[in-house]
């Protein structure tokens, strides 16, 4: 009986090795769509101070997933977070910020100590009005959310032209930032139908 070849040995495996990792992926999905959606809802797009985001999030005409979605990208919802240029909280909101919209009367100090960042709900409040302020003085939501990680004034500059996002962002960071919120916003999207609130 004649002994096999090693070359025919491997062109049989290269045959075997695809249909192997395909049916390794097609019980993969099935084991993921059998998952409960509340488990990836947790894991991939969780909620946390649900009614807080609703509730600033509709004082400053924002939808409370890009809320969502912007806390994830910013913090991964860690509530004490600092980066270090000295972004403060969930939001990642700058004191100096926070003391504009205070300015511009967006938000009230009195119930929202701008000093108090690292508390969730007035951290919240502050970049819900950031949020609100930027979609009143820009047109698409790319702008926006690109606005929120490279300001408003950088993004203006970048659409003198008469250019569009994400064409035109000139920052890698904020060109990654854009897609990371797209794609954490079209995911809460998805996760939460009836609001982030209905969860709880």
């Amino acid at each position: 009986m004649p002994r096999h070849s090693r070359p025919e040995r491997l062109v049989r495996w290269y045959r075997v090795i695809p249909l192997v990792l395909l049916a390794l992926t097609l019980a993969f999905s099935a084991g993921l769509a059998a998952v409960p959606l509340e488990w990836v809802r947790t894991l991939a797009y969780p909620v946390e101070h649900a009614q807080a985001i609703e509730d600033a999030a509709a004082r400053h005409g924002v939808d409370p997933d890009l809320v969502c979605a912007v806390i994830k990208c910013e913090s991964g919802w860690d509530e004490g977070a600092v980066s270090h240029a000295g972004a403060v909280g969930l939001m990642q909101v700058m004191p100096a910020t926070a003391e504009s919209l205070n300015g511009l009367g967006l938000v009230s100090a009195d119930q929202y100590d701008p000093a108090a960042l690292v508390d969730p709900t007035v951290n919240i409040e502050y970049g819900c009005a950031y949020l609100g302020y930027l979609q009143t003085h820009l047109s698409s939501l790319d702008e926006v959310i690109a606005a929120y990680n490279a300001g408003i004034g950088t993004v203006q500059g970048w659409l003198a032209d008469g250019g569009s996002l994400p064409e035109q962002i000139e920052y890698a960071e904020t060109r990654a930032y854009l897609e990371r919120v797209r794609e954490a916003y079209e995911g809460y999207q998805r996760s939460y139908p009836e609001g982030i609130t209905s969860a709880e």
